[in-house]
C-alpha cells in the first residue's frame, strides 16, 4: 500500500485538574479569517467574548450523535476561562463504531497547512461518573485515544494535529471510533489555517506528531492559558510557575522579533531561571515506545538589557545515546529556538563564560509517528458521496472515508486493497432509492457488481453502465425501470443482468429469450473449430513439457487471465506439474503454484467425485471471484476443463489455525491473537451471512478452515465449496452432507435442515477451542469425552483458571475469557433459534479484544516526563499504537 499523503503534525495537552486561581480574558478583537471552530451541542451560534472567536454549532458538519450539556454543578470556568463555553456542551455517539465530522476548509494554495483541535471534558454530562475511552482518526489513520476515568471532576483533555493538505482533496475529517469502553464525545473541535513554513524541518515529511506538553513558562497563573489573539494561529500554551525557580518577567513595550515558530509575546516576556549559575532544568525521559521519534523545541528570548559587555551563555546538552551540546548566545528581543531528537534526557545550564544563569521561556514536546494508511482514490469518493447525496442514503457506517480502515468500509461496499484503493462492489439494495439511476455510478470504474434490487427506481436502464470495464453483474429486479436494455449492455461480454420484476422494462428488437437462443447456433458452430483448435494445442504442449521435464528447469509461471478462468495447462504450469502438495481436504488436494507476477497460490484440486456440473461449476465460480472481503481468502481463479475442477487462491503463509493451536506447535498462541482471529473470522462470516446479495453458508467451519496470512490476520477459506441460497426460505433445502464431527450442527444431523445458525454452532466450537486449546472431541473409543461436557461444570464452579488452555500460564484478561466464554456458550444453545446473529457475536468478541487492550495497556510501560524540580510536570501514560 503507498504511503500516506498527509504530513501530519499533531500534538497532544494533556490538561491536569487545577486549582482555583484568578481568571483573566484573553483580549481579541477579530482577525481570525479561515477559522472552523465548532461547539458540539450548542443550540445558537455564537461569539465569544474570551477571544473574539466565532463558534458555530455541529449542524452540516455531522448528521449522528445527540446534543448534551454538562451536568449544571460542573464549571470549569476558573479552570480554563479561554475555553469555558466550549466545554458545557458536547455530542456524543452512542451508535455506529466509527462517527467522523466532515471540515470544509477554504484553500488557495496547492498545499496548505492546518491545525485541527478537539476538546474534551466529561462533566458526567449522562449522570453515569463513567468516563469513556474510545480512539480519534484523522481520516484514514490513527490519531490518538482519549482516556480518561474521572467523573464529575474529569479535567479538559485537549488534542491537537498539525496536518498538510493538498488541494485535490476538499475536506479533511476528524472521526470517534468506539473501542467497546463507553460512548465517544467531543466538546468541541476547531480547525486553523498555518504558515506553511511552520513545524518543518528537521521533522520528516510524512509525520504524526503527538505533543505531549507546551508550557509557557514564568507566566503565573493570572489565567490558565494564552492563545488568540496573543498567538495569531490560536494555539494553546498553557501557562505554567514554579515556586522553587525564580520567575522573570517583563513590562517593556517593545516586543521581541519575529521568530521562525511566530511565537505569542505573552510566551516570550516571561521565563524561568534558577537563583544562581546552576542547573535549570534536568530530565530524564524513559520514552516506553522506542519506535517512536521524540523532538523537543526549546524557545529562548531574552527580554532583560544586561549591563554593557555581559552576555547570557546557555549549555543545552541532549542525551541521546550520545551527549549531544550546543551553546547558545541569546541577544536581546531575538529569539531563538533550538529543536532536537530525544529518547532519553536534556539538561539546561549557564556556559562557565556566561554573565547570567541560564533562563527558558517556552517548551514543546512532540512525538513522531508514521502514517500508514492510504484513503480511496478521490475519485471513488467522489463518486460515493454524490450517491449518497442523491438518494439520501442514510446509513450510520457511510461516514468517513469508503473503504479504509477496511474493517469500517461502508456497509454495502467491497473494496480493492492492491496499489489504489477502489470500490469494487455496491450493494443498495433494499434501501428505498427513488429517481433514476444517476451518472455518479459511472464513476466508480472498477465495480465489478452493482445491485439495486428492490428500490423504487425509475427511467430507464442507462447505457453509461456499459463504461464501467470490469462490470460483471447487474441486479435492478424489484424496480419501475421502463424502455429498453440499451444495446451496449446486451452486447458487453461477461455482464449478467437481473432485471426481473420490472413490468415496462425489456429488450428492444429481439427479446432477451431470443437474443440468447441466437448465441446457441454461433456457440455450436464454433465447436468443432474450437476442437480442432484444443487438439492442436495439445499436442504442442505435450512436447514443451517434455522439454521442460527432461532439462529439469525451475517451475514456470503464469499470469492470471483477466477472466479468472485457466486452462489445465496452466494450471500444470503454475504449480510445476502438482510438484509440492500443502495440504489435503474432503474437497481434494492443495497444490502450491505461483503465477507471472511472483504471486504465490495454492490451487484446490477437487475431487473427480464432484457431482456438480460445468455450468453451475463455473456460475458459482465466476461469483465467488467478485466476492471480495478482508477476512475471506480471496479467490484468484478456477479451471474447469474435461473432468478437472480446480480453484487457486490467495496463498497463506502462516498456515491454519488448527496448525497454531496443535500441541505440536511450540510457539503457544497468545490470547490477544486468538481473540484477534475470532474477530477476523467473525467478520468474514458476517460478510458471507449478512453482507452479500444472497445469504452463503459456509457449511464446514473449523480451525483448519481458518487461515492466517503474513501480517497475521485471518480469514475464512473454502467458502467457495458451499452453496448460495437465494432466500432463508430456501436456505435448508440441502441434502448434501456438511461439515467435520465436533463441529457440526447437532440439529442438522437430527433433520437435515441447514441454515446460518448451522454455521453460529460451528464458530461457537471454534471459540471453546481457542479458549480451551482443546478439539471438541478427544480420546478414541471407549475413552472419548466431548468438550462441552467438560466445559460446563468448570463454568457452574466458576473456575476460570480451569477452563483456560494451560500454555497460556496465566496471560490473560479475566473478565475477556469469561466474555468469550459466554459467547460461545450462546452460539452452541441446542436449539437454532435460541443462537444469536454472528453480528451480535462479532459485537462482543470486539469487546473481548478491547477489555484485553486496555489490559495490556494498563500494564505497559510509563513514559516520563520533565520532572522539574517540584514535580509540576507530570507524567503522561505514552499511548500504544492501535
Amino acid at each position: 500500500m503507498k504511503s500516506a499523503s498527509l504530513c501530519m503534525l499533531s500534538l497532544y495537552v494533556l490538561v491536569m485538574s487545577i486549582s482555583d486561581r484568578d481568571s483573566a480574558q484573553v483580549v481579541a478583537d477579530g482577525g481570525n479569517s479561515g477559522f472552523i471552530s465548532i461547539d458540539c451541542g450548542a443550540s445558537t451560534d455564537y461569539m465569544d467574548e474570551a477571544t473574539g472567536i466565532w463558534y458555530q454549532t455541529d449542524k452540516g458538519f455531522i448528521e449522528s450523535g445527540t446534543n448534551h450539556r454538562l451536568a449544571p454543578y460542573i464549571d470549569f470556568y476558573s479552570q480554563a476561562s479561554t475555553i469555558n463555553r466550549q466545554v458545557m456542551t458536547l455530542r456524543s455517539f452512542a451508535e455506529g463504531e466509527r462517527n467522523c465530522y466532515t471540515l470544509k476548509p477554504k484553500q488557495e494554495k496547492q498545499k496548505q497547512k492546518y491545525m485541527i483541535r478537539a476538546i474534551f471534558a466529561y462533566g458526567n454530562y449522562d449522570l453515569k461518573y463513567q468516563a469513556a475511552v474510545f480512539d480519534l482518526h484523522l481520516g484514514v489513520n490513527y490519531w490518538t485515544t482519549f482516556r480518561k476515568s474521572n467523573t464529575a471532576a474529569s479535567p479538559i483533555s485537549v488534542f491537537e494535529i498539525i496536518m498538510e493538505k493538498d488541494k485535490s482533496t476538499e475536506t479533511v475529517q476528524v472521526c470517534l471510533v468506539y473501542t467497546g469502553q463507553g460512548t465517544p464525545f467531543i466538546n468541541s473541535l476547531e480547525l486553523r489555517p498555518l504558515n506553511n513554513s511552520l513545524y518543518a524541518a528537521p521533522l520528516p515529511l510524512i509525520i504524526d506528531c503527538i505533543y505531549s506538553v507546551r508550557y509557557n513558562f514564568g507566566s503565573g497563573f493570572h489565567r490558565t492559558w494564552t492563545r488568540f489573539k496573543d498567538d495569531v494561529y490560536d494555539r494553546l500554551w498553557w501557562n505554567n510557575d514554579n515556586p522553587d525557580v525564580n520567575v522573570l518577567q517583563t513590562s517593556v513595550e517593545a516586543k521581541a522579533e519575529d521568530s521562525v515558530y511566530e511565537l505569542p509575546w505573552e510566551a516570550l516576556r516571561t521565563a524561568l531561571q534558577p537563583d544562581n549559575n546552576s542547573n535549570l532544568l534536568t530530565s530524564n525521559w524513559s520514552f516506553g515506545d522506542r519506535s517512536n521519534q521524540y523532538y523537543a523545541f526549546l524557545h529562548f528570548a531574552e527580554f532583560e538589557k544586561l549591563p554593557r559587555g555581559q552576555k547570557r551563555i546557555i549549555n543545552v546538552t541532549f542525551e541521546d545515546g550520545i551527549s549531544l551540546s550546543q551553546q547558545l548566545t541569546l541577544e536581546y528581543l531575538k529569539p531563538i529556538t533550538l529543536i532536537s531528537n530525544i529518547t532519553k534526557g536534556l539538561t539546561i545550564k549557564a556556559a562557565t563564560d556566561s554573565d547570567a544563569p541560564p533562563i527558558l521561556n517556552a517548551l514543546e514536546i512532540w512525538k513522531v509517528i508514521q502514517q500508514p494508511n492510504s484513503p480511496t482514490a478521490e475519485q471513488d469518493i467522489k463518486a460515493i458521496k454524490e450517491i449518497q447525496h442523491i438518494y439520501g442514503v442514510s446509513k450510520i457506517s457511510w461516514q468517513g472515508d469508503p473503504c479504509v480502515p477496511s474493517q469500517w468500509a461502508w456497509d454495502g461496499l467491497n473494496c480493492s486493497y492492491e496499489n489504489d484503493i477502489r470500490i469494487i462492489s455496491l450493494n443498495l439494495s433494499s434501501s428505498k432509492l427513488t429517481g433514476v439511476i444517476a451518472p455518479p455510478f459511472a464513476s466508480l470504474e472498477k465495480l465489478e457488481s452493482l445491485d439495486l434490487s428492490n428500490n423504487e427506481l425509475t427511467g430507464s436502464l442507462p447505457e453509461f453502465l456499459a463504461t464501467l470495464p470490469n462490470l460483471k453483474f447487474i441486479y435492478v429486479t424489484g424496480n419501475k425501470l421502463t424502455g429498453s436494455i440499451p444495446k451496449a449492455l446486451r452486447e458487453k461480454a461477461n455482464l449478467e443482468i437481473s432485471m426481473g420484476n420490472n413490468p415496462s422494462l425489456y429488450c428492444l428488437e429481439n427479446s432477451c429469450k431470443e437474443h440468447k437462443k441466437f448465441e446457441i447456433p454461433l456457440i455450436a458452430s464454433l465447436s468443432t473449430l474450437a476442437i480442432v483448435t484444443v487438439l492442436v494445442s495439445l499436442v504442442i504442449w505435450r512436447f514443451k513439457m517434455k522439454t521442460v521435464l527432461s532439462a529439469k528447469s525451475q517451475k514456470k509461471k503464469f499470469l492470471k487471465p483477466k477472466n479468472q478462468a485457466f486452462t489445465y495447462s496452466e494450471v500444470l504450469r503454475i504449480t510445476n506439474n502438482f510438484e509440492t502438495t500443502i495440504g489435503q481436504g474432503g474437497f481434494g488436494k492443495v497444490y502450491l503454484g505461483t503465477l507471472e507476477d511472483d504471486m504465490k497460490v495454492a490451487v484446490k484440486l477437487l475431487s473427480p467425485s464432484s457431482k456438480q456440473g460445468y455450468k453451475e461449476f463455473k456460475s458459482e465460480a465466476q461469483l465467488l471471484t467478485v466476492i471480495h472481503h478482508r477476512n475471506l481468502v480471496a479467490l484468484v481463479g478456477f479451471c474447469n476443463e474435461n473432468d478437472v475442477k480446480a480453484l487457486i487462491y490467495e496463498y497463506m503463509d502462516h498456515g491454519d489455525l488448527g496448525g497454531l493451536l496443535s500441541d505440536k506447535n511450540q510457539n503457544v498462541l497468545k490470547w490477544s491473537y486468538r481473540v484477534q482471529f475470532a474477530v477476523d473470522a467473525a467478520k468474514g462470516l458476517e460478510y458471507l451471512h449478512n453482507g452479500c446479495m444472497t445469504p452463503i453458508i459456509h457449511r464446514d467451519l473449523k480451525p483448519s478452515n481458518i487461515l492466517i496470512n503474513n501480517f497475521m490476520v485471518a480469514k475464512i477459506a473454502d467458502f467457495g465449496l458451499s452453496r448460495a441460497f437465494t432466500n432463508e426460505r430456501d436456505s435448508h433445502l440441502s441434502t448434501q452432507p456438511a461439515g467435520t464431527p465436533g463441529y457440526i450442527d447437532p440439529e442438522f444431523q437430527r433433520s437435515g435442515k441447514l441454515d446460518k445458525r448451522s454455521d453460529i454452532y460451528s464458530f461457537g466450537m471454534i471459540l471453546l477451542q481457542l479458549i480451551t486449546g482443546h478439539p471438541p472431541i478427544r480420546g478414541q473409543l471407549e475413552n472419548v469425552y466431548f468438550i462441552i461436557d467438560w466445559i460446563r461444570p468448570k463454568i457452574e464452579c466458576g473456575d476460570i483458571q480451569g477452563i483456560v488452555d494451560q500454555r497460556l500460564n496465566g496471560e490473560f484478561q479475566v473478565s475477556s475469557v469469561w466474555k468469550a466464554v459466554e459467547t460461545a456458550m450462546s452460539c452452541i444453545e441446542p436449539q437454532p433459534i435460541q443462537r444469536p446473529d454472528i453480528s451480535y457475536v462479532l459485537n462482543e468478541l470486539k469487546e473481548c479484544l478491547a477489555m484485553e487492550i486496555d489490559h495490556a495497556n494498563s500494564n505497559g510501560l510509563q513514559s516520563q516526563l520533565i520532572n522539574h524540580h517540584s514535580g509540576q510536570l507530570d507524567s503522561i501514560t505514552t499511548l500504544s499504537a492501535r
